[in-house]
């Protein structure tokens, strides 16, 4: 629901002559100090006792290097929580005041905050704005304000991006990915075109791994953080531009493998605010970039991790009990929650594992009520949360084309089958679009999206099925008729026959924001053997080849190639084999 202020009061119309008639302001008159500011007022949402509103302020006096917008309600509305403002209220009046890093407005510039209300009756719109104590027009949602004659309002979220004010901060948009360009990571698009056959994907957009301390400034003479938010703002000429950055570096990281874990200990916390997060804040936070759309995936595996390995069932660690008990996990990913979430261009997506993880009710339930837990905790808000991701770095398909949870053989379920083992879901398309239903119920946004990593999700080549398998019994229905190759679906380690998948798209399929390559083709998982290295990344027998299995993959072969190298650094055998398989095919 939207609702937007439309109508100009007179008191507010700062600009009558003696007459009594509006003054019309032409471009380049100085008619531009009649008007000094105006301000849209948007209630994005509605129900039965709250709402969410944006408000969006363009300033056309002197450029200032800090705001305040007040304004009064003529109801009983309260403002529950702000964002990209300090919001607070007293009685019916209501001040909006810059954080740190929005405080500049320049002559003709605009910005933009929100915040969530609560409210019974009526939900009338305010009449009346000041900004920094001098009354401002109300715009009419169009772009412009209801004086056809003020210049133009280059700022406003109906024209974000345009040439002449390309980085202006304009408001968040339902899905950053619709209508922008995706950012091509330079040094991976490097190692790709390197390869046979690989400049047909090069130009393919992939995530920024910050998976440590060091990658924020760059790691070996490699780009860091700025570097790649400059070189974004190249890319993105005068259209839009969407980048995605992996946030990835929690205490006790990856608490339930090795490959992965990172540089801090269970309860570096303190450390991960100071030296991780705020650094990358405020970076982002710098107004060069404000004309970009910035997507972070926040902490893959993490929160999963304390649903399903935690808790003393066959697949928990002592590792994830710790950080279960510590909370830090929880702690950190808030924190970065709420101090990335209040960029105005910056889109928090949320890791929510893939459906081989957390597919059964025993999970799926908890995950969610985790999910709204950290969301809602230690500074973070809901509107602080985009959406969340399913697949991140692994290898579930997207969709399977032969093989549905409500098929049955023989008057059997497939859900019996040993490989989908009484799961309700068997890809990650079905997954995300149930989860998402289920995290709205619970009290996220409406407009919450999905987004699916289909980087390595394809398996084409010669043994991907072409129909249903036979139905001589359910497993052997399932395993001939499922394009998931893997040995099992818990096998995540550099898969051995895996593809490339769809290619990077925005909204390809309902509540689903885009498919996104965020784990870069070609970066292996882990070592296949231990290696040593500063990086406090372990050696995961589940990277192992001669391995046979633990619990979490039911004591089956890992499938894992031979051969790798650490996570993250690139492996040529895997690259190739993707390239390969891919499916859809490379052309």
């Amino acid at each position: 629901m939207s609702r937007s202020r439309t109508a100009i009061l007179a008191a507010l119309a700062l600009v009558a002559g003696a007459s009594g008639t509006a003054l019309a302001v032409v471009p380049g008159s100085s008619g531009i100090a009649a008007i000094p500011c105006t301000v849209d007022y948007k209630v994005q949402n509605q129900w039965d006792s709250g709402f969410t509103t944006n408000v969006t302020i363009t300033n056309n006096s002197a450029a200032k290097t800090s705001w305040s917008l007040k304004w009064s309600y003529a109801g009983n509305q309260r403002v529950t929580n702000g964002w990209n403002a300090k919001v607070t209220q007293s009685g019916t009046a209501v001040t909006a005041a810059n954080e740190s890093y929005n405080g500049g407005l320049a002559t003709g510039g605009s910005v933009s905050f929100g915040f969530q209300g609560s409210y019974s009756g009526s939900n009338a719109l305010p009449t009346a704005f000041t900004l920094d104590g001098v009354a401002c027009n109300v715009d009419n949602g169009s772009g412009t304000p209801t004086d056809p004659g003020t210049p133009t309002d280059p700022g406003t979220p109906t024209d974000p991006g345009t040439p002449t004010d390309p980085g202006t901060p304009t408001g968040k948009v339902d899905n950053p990915y619709v209508g922008a360009k995706g950012y091509v990571n330079p040094e991976w698009s490097a190692h790709a075109a390197a390869e046979p056959g690989g400049s047909k994907v090069a130009n393919q957009s992939t995530a920024v791994w910050l998976d440590r301390i060091a990658a924020i400034n760059g790691v070996n003479g490699g780009m860091g953080l700025r570097a790649h938010l400059d070189e974004a703002v190249k890319q993105k000429g005068s259209g839009q531009l969407v980048i995605q950055l992996v946030i990835y570096d929690l205490p006790g990281r990856d608490c339930a493998a090795l490959a992965s874990n990172g540089e801090l200990g269970p309860t570096e916390i303190d450390k991960y605010k100071s030296q991780y997060i705020d650094p990358i804040a405020s970076i982002l936070s710098d107004s060069k970039y404000a004309g970009l759309r910035i997507a972070t995936v926040i902490e893959p595996d993490s929160l999963p991790n304390l649903v399903t390995n935690a808790g003393g069932t066959a697949g928990s660690t002592d590792a994830c009990a710790t950080m279960k008990a510590n909370g830090n996990y929880e702690k950190g990913v808030s924190y970065a929650l709420d101090k990335l979430g209040a960029i105005s261009n910056v889109y928090n997506y949320i890791d929510a594992g893939h459906h081989a993880w957390l597919g059964w009710d025993s999970n799926f339930d908890p995950t969610v009520q985790e999910f709204y837990k950290v969301a809602t905790t230690n500074g973070a808000s809901v509107n602080d949360v985009t959406g969340f991701i399913v697949n991140t770095a692994n290898y579930g398909a997207t969709t399977e084309p032969f093989v549905k949870i409500s098929d049955s053989v023989n008057g059997q379920t497939v859900r019996q089958s040993k490989w989908i083992d009484w799961n309700w879901y068997v890809d990650e398309q079905s997954f995300a679009q149930a989860l998402r239903t289920k995290l709205v119920a619970a009290g996220f946004n409406s407009g919450l999206g999905m987004l699916v990593d289909t980087s390595r999700n394809g398996w084409g080549g010669s043994a991907r099925p072409t129909a249903a398998g036979p139905t001589t019994s359910v497993d052997a229905y399932v395993n001939g008729g499922r394009i998931d190759r893997r040995i099992h679906a818990g096998n995540w380690c550099n898969q051995s026959g895996a593809g490339l998948g769809e290619r990077p798209k925005s909204a390809p399929a309902a509540g689903i924001d885009a498919y996104v390559w965020v784990k870069p083709p070609g970066e292996s998982d882990g070592a296949s053997s231990a290696i040593a290295n500063d990086e406090g990344k372990g050696f995961d027998r589940m990277c192992d080849p001669t391995y046979g299995g633990n619990a979490r993959n039911g004591n089956n072969p890992t499938g894992a190639l031979p051969n790798s190298p650490l996570a993250g650094k690139w492996f040529s055998a895997q690259f190739q084999q993707l390239l390969q398989n891919a499916y859809p095919a490379v052309s």
